[in-house]
């Protein structure tokens, strides 16, 4: 009988799933299951008002996607292998047999999952001023967006919910414990956005209550279980259906990208940017990275992860803001085309990319956006092309610090969606970071990547080297850095790095955020 592998890939505003033939390692379909309640900034399920700053989701969403795609692209057939990706860090509480409090408060904010855009920056603050060793792999400070911080403001303004919390956990490690019915936590979120090591566990002493309410993970492509009885008779799945642990988004894809071996620098390119680096051999984290994890994201290998919180969604801001034409991919392509003949900075302009915070290398979620040299003469698609040149340059600033720290980069891959619809954009990131950039050909990249984790978990492949060969990308565009556009960037880099480097910029913003 032909076996196949699913990969599901959890993102901001919904799931996707993809079927591969795993004698023929060819895609055989995919689908798309949008989540019913979004993400909710302000009002819950049930009516209740959402407080200002809160970016939530609905658990059940996970579960009902999960059911619609796995019977669409299963029922019927034999699954070797599932493998999962999901936003980090998108943690929830939940009782101790797996049923998320959404369900038994569904009145109270703080019981929903808190989407990986909620930024609890007060609280990890909090966090920082009080130093300790296991904050040396995170330079020195803890996110707004990480599990810590979460759990700390849950425990802060909600105690009668924290008390009835017998488990905080990521949404991408609940899913898996809905499918197989055993809580089974991926390495890589533990270790990326709790600050768990293998050495020491995690973190003691940060929330009161929390080491209870966590438990120790699993490395990547280890097995969590098999698909339960119950998800059988919903979807149809047939076969063994090992599910693999829950990989983090970004770092799911890296198989489906051939990027499993050491030296590789990974732009993940989607509403927000994750950059990994992949090394054999461990070195102290680079000043700005955000962390190191061994055994997290690719077997044998450590990866050291940093990352914009806005990217695509600052572009899809502007278009929306300003729009150009019917509808939002209309005007994409409206003003790429009027900024495509442009030369670099034609406006004179500078943006600074933080519309949402900072995360490299200040780990500091109040930091704004901001847009210098403005004129009476400016166009809106000067903004548009400055905007695009700030999100390259925030790039090249997490790029840098990779060979300053002692971790060179051989190979530059920029992955996802977005890296293959916007070629403007990706020629403007070779020109910035002046080398080469891979963009890989391959569709539906991450979910791809998830396949993949589930293959190496089922045993379909040994490594995730065979994996990538049989199931990833074959095929690469190249793009080189246009020697003349390089070297402008570089001047405009010089005044980009002046304006975010600190001092009066970054207490402004503070202040105005304040008001």
């Amino acid at each position: 009988m032909r076996t196949y592998l699913i990969g599901l890939d959890y993102g901001s505003e919904s799931a996707r799933g993809v079927l591969i033939d795993a004698e023929s390692g060819q895609q055989v379909a995919h689908h798309v299951h949008p989540y019913r309640h979004g993400i909710m900034t302000t009002v819950l399920p049930e009516g209740s008002s959402i407080p200002s700053g809160f970016t939530l989701q609905n658990a059940n969403d996970y579960t009902e996607a999960a059911a619609n795609i796995l019977s669409r692209l299963g029922r019927g057939r034999a699954i070797h292998g599932i493998g999962l990706g999901f936003t980090a860090s998108s943690p929830l509480p939940a009782s101790a047999d797996g049923v998320p409090l959404s369900r038994l408060y569904p009145g109270d904010p703080h019981a929903y999952v808190k989407l990986w855009k909620h930024n609890a920056q007060a609280y990890a603050d909090s966090i920082n001023a009080r130093p300790a060793p296991f904050l040396d792999n995170f330079g020195g400070r803890v996110s707004g967006e990480w599990l810590l911080a979460k759990a700390a403001q849950i425990a802060a303004e909600a105690p009668a919910l924290w008390a009835a919390t017998d488990r905080y956990i990521e949404s991408g490690d609940w899913l898996v414990w809905q499918l197989t019915g055993q809580e089974a936590r991926g390495l890589g979120f533990a270790a990326f956005k709790a600050q768990f090591s293998v050495e020491a566990g995690y973190p003691a002493g940060i929330v009161e209550g929390l080491h209870e309410r966590l438990s120790a993970p699993l490395p990547v492509g280890s097995a969590a279980g098999t698909l339960s009885a119950e998800w059988r008779d919903v979807t149809g799945i047939k076969g063994a259906a090992v599910v693999a642990v829950a990989v983090i988004d970004s770092h799911v894809l890296l198989p489906a990208i051939g990027a499993v071996s050491p030296r590789c620098f990974v732009g993940a390119l989607g509403t927000s940017a994750a950059y990994l680096y992949l090394g054999d051999a461990y070195r102290p984290l680079p000043p700005g990275i955000e962390g190191v994890a061994f055994d997290g994201s690719m077997r044998q290998l450590w990866c050291y992860e940093a990352g914009q919180p806005s990217f695509g969604d600052t572009l899809a801001w502007f278009v929306r803001t300003f729009p150009r034409g019917r509808d939002t991919q209309a005007s994409f392509l409206a003003y790429n085309e009027e900024v495509s003949g442009l030369a670099p900075a034609a406006g004179r302009l500078v943006a600074i990319d933080w519309l949402g915070g900072n995360r490299v290398p200040f780990a500091d979620g109040n930091l704004t956006g901001l847009l210098a040299g403005l004129t009476r003469h400016t166009t809106a698609g000067e903004i548009y092309l400055a905007l695009m040149e700030g999100l390259c340059f925030g790039a090249r600033t997490i790029f840098d610090l990779f060979p300053s720290g002692g971790l060179p980069v051989d190979r530059v891959l920029m992955a996802s969606g977005l890296a293959r619809a916007n070629p403007l954009l990706i020629q403007m990131m070779a020109d910035v970071l002046d080398c080469r950039v891979e963009v890989p050909d391959i569709e539906n990249a991450t979910a791809v990547g998830a396949a993949i984790h589930g293959a190496v978990a089922s045993g379909a492949v040994e490594t995730y080297a065979e994996g990538a060969a049989r199931f990833g990308a074959q095929r690469f565009t190249h793009i080189e850095p246009q020697p003349m556009k390089a070297s402008r960037y570089r001047s405009v880099y010089e005044i980009y790095r002046g304006l975010t480097s600190g001092g009066t910029v970054h207490s402004a913003m503070h202040a105005l955020r304040d008001l």
